[in-house]
């Protein structure tokens, strides 16, 4: 097991919080000369394990054809000063959709794919992770006909179905972890003429999703399996949830930047905002601090945005958000110093005022948004 962090943790100036980085790294065999190298993992794919209550944690998949992949489990040090990788697993294949379960820190699902072949399963981290690095394989989502997109928990509390999107169904499942057992409640396919590529559960709504079809936005009600409210609009890449406000989401679009929307009039954005000077790829509502927006591109940049239109009013009755910033530019920060496309973002469920960001070189980054928060 890995436990070396970066030794470039960077003082920042705005509020003394200290920046921590790790390398998602595999340990490679080498001659006699050199016993052991470690080579960068490619990885696009971090997350929140919200479920632990205890430390600030995340989990981080690598995306390598030729090597055997890794899942990482990340936690912030008790210090607060760096990141620390606490575990490492062998995963089979290249990682392509990670979701830690919501109620459960030692269960994640994974979507993935090995050239041709592409699944998506349950996994359960050992309970004594120190001494082996094997997962256990709890179910396998193996009713999809066509290649697997990502999965869906609904992000609040403790619900035993789960959704998978490939590219043309939509599929709600059952799933019994004490037995091992999935099973698909029901399915929707979209027709030979459309392509499903991701999508979002409603957290204030059991019931209705947000999937990304056709690089357009199509709300779907899971009791019936049928769509409304469609907002059409081109290259959509990615799409998250207001967690305080119902009927708001954002969009991450290739190009038109970002976009808030509320379902209720589905015509026109709310707000809109420049996103990246190329594809914006990825984008989280901060889970305490609505107002507050985070974006990553392929331009090798996360960004911070403070959405005027919309916010939690108890936040902005409290002062939240430090009031100063209300009159400037909807771009807070740009964070900038990567050296590869960024795709991986995950806020803190536990500490809402950190979050991590995973650059396809497998670096991740956590930051502080303390400096923006008025300060009580």
């Amino acid at each position: 097991m890995r436990r070396e962090v970066d030794d470039d943790k960077i003082g920042d100036r705005r509020g003394g919080w200290r920046r921590s980085t790790v390398r998602v790294e595999r340990e490679v065999e080498g001659t006699e000369e050199e016993e052991e190298m470690k080579e960068m993992s490619e990885a696009r794919c971090i997350a929140d394990v919200r479920a632990d209550a205890e430390h600030t944690s995340f989990l981080a998949g690598t995306l390598s054809l030729k090597e055997e992949n890794e899942v990482h489990l990340i936690r912030l040090s008790p210090s607060g000063t760096e990141l620390v990788c606490e575990g490492l697993f062998y995963h089979p294949n290249e990682i392509w959709d990670l979701k830690p379960c919501p109620f459960d820190q030692r269960v994640f699902s994974t979507v993935f794919t090995n050239g041709e072949t592409h699944g998506a399963a349950i996994w359960r981290i050992p309970e004594l992770y120190g001494q082996t690095n094997a997962l256990e394989q709890l179910v396998s989502l193996n009713e999809h006909t066509s290649k697997v997109k990502c999965i869906l928990w609904w992000p609040l509390g403790k619900h035993d179905k789960l959704i998978s999107i490939d590219e043309g169904n939509l599929l709600l499942w059952n799933i019994d972890s004490s037995t091992k057992v999935a099973k698909v409640i029901s399915q929707e396919s979209v027709g030979m003429l459309h392509n499903l590529s991701g999508g979002a559960w409603d957290p204030h709504d059991q019931n209705a999703i947000a999937a990304i079809c056709d690089s357009a936005l199509q709300c779907w009600d899971l009791r019936s399996m049928k769509k409304s409210n469609p907002i059409e609009h081109n290259h959509v890449r990615d799409v998250d949830y207001n967690p305080k406000q119902q009927h708001i989401l954002v969009t991450a679009e290739d190009e038109s930047g970002l976009r808030l929307w509320d379902l209720r009039m589905p015509k026109l954005p709310v707000e809109e905002f420049p996103g990246h000077t190329h594809w914006t790829w990825a984008v989280r509502h901060n889970p305490e601090y609505d107002q507050l927006i985070l974006s990553a591109g392929t331009d090798s940049a996360v960004n911070l945005w403070l959405a005027a239109s919309t916010g939690n009013q108890d936040a902005r009755n409290e002062g939240l958000v430090d009031s100063s910033t209300s009159q400037m530019d909807p771009l807070l920060s740009s964070y900038s110093d990567y050296e590869d496309s960024v795709y991986g973002l995950a806020w803190s469920s536990r500490n809402p005022t950190v979050f991590a960001s995973l650059s396809y070189d497998g670096r991740v980054v956590l930051e502080s948004i303390k400096p923006y928060l008025q300060k009580k």
